[in-house]
């Protein structure tokens, strides 16, 4: 179905039934794109599960559009614009790490090397 394999934003379900976990796994990750994913269960081993192999930027466990500005975002495959990054992540991108030295020994161990 064509719903089914186009990333839609508006009020749309599309329900596809499956048997098997491995199914829907198959079925999620049929499409090109990849913004979320979600899960309900009471199983709590099941979502761990799902997660590492739905290709996915955002997955839900028994919720849904819980989000954070502190949280990165953004989709896999053709999904969005790239990634929004938050947090500590958005720092990475103005930053360049530099390593700096300074020896404060009046007699160091080694002046030169590794000790």
């Amino acid at each position: 179905m064509d719903v089914a394999c186009t990333e839609i934003f508006g009020p749309v379900v599309a329900a596809i039934p499956f048997d098997t976990e491995e199914e829907a796994i198959a079925i999620a990750n049929h499409i090109e794109f990849g913004l979320v994913g979600a899960v309900w269960t009471n199983d709590v081993a099941r979502p761990h599960r799902v997660m590492a192999q739905v290709n996915a930027g955002t997955f839900w466990v028994n919720g849904y559009k819980t989000i954070n500005v502190a949280s990165s975002f953004g989709g896999y495959g053709l999904s969005g614009y790239g990634r929004s990054s938050g947090g500590v992540e958005a720092l990475y991108e103005y930053t360049q790490t530099k390593s700096i030295w300074v020896e404060t020994a009046k007699d160091p161990g080694t002046t030169f090397g590794y000790l």
